[in-house]
């Protein structure tokens, strides 16, 4: 069995959904289904899922040009989980910093 989230995508898109919808974007693995994700995720942010989405991304094909000839490949493919949270909740990343003890180590 895979694990179930692999990491954050952290793009402008997802930021901007984090921020108007209240949506989280996920790498996840290829067989987690939406209530696997849902659940490892209210476990490890403490917060309540109200509905996940999965997208399964085509890597794109790449072509790169050498001295030796051409060389032709593909990225990977990735499966991408949009988990909307209730209201009121939130999942921080980077963990939350007190600004006044920050400023007074300084």
């Amino acid at each position: 069995m895979s694990t179930v989230l692999i990491r954050p995508i952290l793009t402008e898109k997802a930021t901007l959904l984090a921020e108007k919808e209240n949506q989280y974007v996920f790498e996840v693995g290829d067989d987690a289904s939406p209530n696997a994700i849902a659940k490892a995720i209210e476990s490890r942010f403490s917060v309540t899922v109200t509905s996940v989405r999965t997208v399964n991304k085509k890597g794109k094909a790449k072509i790169q040009f050498t001295r030796k000839g051409v060389r032709a490949g593909r990225k990977s493919d990735e499966r991408r989980a949009y988990v909307t949270l209730a209201k009121g909740n939130k999942i921080d990343y980077y963990g939350a910093q007190n600004t006044t003890a920050a400023a007074e180590n300084k």
